[in-house]
């Protein structure tokens, strides 16, 4: 096999994140890195013995060797490093969101089936072996019909009007934070898991800090850093905290979710529970290895992952065996190997989400934010 030649853009958490599972993904090799600031970019090329560094990504797209691009930016220039990407022929994986608007995000995924190129949106949690799990559970029929799904993804990083980060300011995020970074990955998962679209939903959200305290230096996202009083302005916030969300979830099943940057002591703390008429699954990322079955008239369950008695589909996704724990970071590893073998191989399906998913949660999130607007009921288009 070939090998493949993969650029990163941006260099930030996500950046890093990507890096270090790429370096895990065979027959790829990244042959630079892009960033705003070349002493930024020069650093982290040079811990990954990436070879090239540069300012400016336009430059990479032309270059005909160049297979792919991993855009790792803030979220409002996904869509132009996307759009100039795919016009340049590259292949792209795209953090999420896909971009800040539905406007931007169906003209990227109309670009891509155009195109014909391989495209990827980086809704990464999918693919923790125990999510694939309940997934296949599902299709087998050892739930029964969906009835209920509901959980929270909560986190603590953003609880103190001292704490910033480039998503709190709409011109970088879009005009959702909480909603749009972590609302979005349990709603993918949800609907993956359930194979069931939500058709409706009543959404709550909540700016509790109206200003922050933004660093009059660049913060690291998760970085926890307070600064002193002369080293910050008093910025107003327009982008939501906490969201509540209610919803029809398919023809007949009803759900309900939180998600939040404020809840002290959850660090990560996304949870997924889908209870059918047959038995019930819950899932907690904090614990990855660990899934939860719940019956009516026999025994509960915690099952441990260990891909050797994880239906066939499932284990798949799992690459250790049983007691050796897989988490946040293979999780990338498990989506950029299937993006690469995709390229590869152009026979091969598309088992990994793409443009069209990210343009989903985009109007799930126009209906979270016109609900919560308006204080109704909302159908996503």
């Amino acid at each position: 096999m070939s090998r493949l030649k993969t650029a990163v853009i941006g260099t930030g958490f996500m950046g890093r994140v990507h890096l270090e599972a790429l370096r895990r993904v065979e027959h790829v090799d990244v042959i630079a890195v892009a960033g705003r600031q070349m002493d930024s970019a020069k650093k982290l090329a040079d811990l990954y013995d990436v070879p090239a560094a540069v300012t400016d990504y336009k430059e990479l797209l032309k270059d005909p060797t160049l297979d792919a691009v991993h855009i790792c930016t803030p979220n409002a220039s996904h869509y132009p490093i996307a759009k100039a990407s795919l016009l340049a022929g590259k292949n792209v994986l795209c953090e999420k969101p896909v971009a800040v608007s539905t406007q931007e995000a169906e003209e990227l995924t109309a670009l891509a089936a155009e195109t014909g190129l391989r495209n990827c949106v980086c809704h990464n949690l999918r693919f923790y072996p125990m999510v694939q799990q309940m997934r296949r559970m599902r299709e087998a029929g050892q739930l029964g019909d969906v009835l209920v799904a509901q959980g929270t993804y909560s986190q603590d990083w953003m609880m103190f009007d001292t704490d910033w980060n480039w998503r709190v300011d709409e011109k970088a995020s879009g005009p959702s934070r909480v909603m749009a970074d972590i609302g979005s990955h349990w709603f993918d998962m949800v609907e993956h898991i359930t194979g069931l679209q939500v058709q409706s939903l009543c959404a709550d959200l909540q700016i509790f800090f109206p200003t922050r305290k933004q660093p009059k230096r660049s913060v690291e996202s998760f970085t926890g850093k307070m600064p002193s009083e002369e080293d910050v302005d008093i910025t107003p916030v327009t982008t939501e905290d906490f969201g509540a969300v209610i919803f029809r979830l398919g023809q007949s099943a009803r759900g309900a979710m939180t998600a939040s940057q404020v809840s002290a002591g959850r660090k990560n703390g996304l949870s997924v529970e889908i209870y059918g008429t047959k038995a019930s699954v819950a899932w907690n990322q904090e614990r990855p290895d660990e899934l939860w079955i719940g019956n009516r008239n026999t025994p509960n369950q915690i099952i441990i992952k260990d891909p050797s008695l994880l239906l066939p589909s499932a284990g798949k996704y799992a690459d250790l065996p049983g007691g050796h724990s897989e988490g946040y970071d293979d999780t990338f590893k498990q989506v950029f190997r299937r993006f690469y073998a995709s390229i590869a191989d152009p026979s091969l399906p598309a088992d990994y989400p793409q443009m069209k998913d990210g343009l989903r949660q985009m109007r799930l999130l126009d209906a979270e934010l016109a609900s919560s607007k308006n204080r109704s009921w909302v159908n996503p288009k």
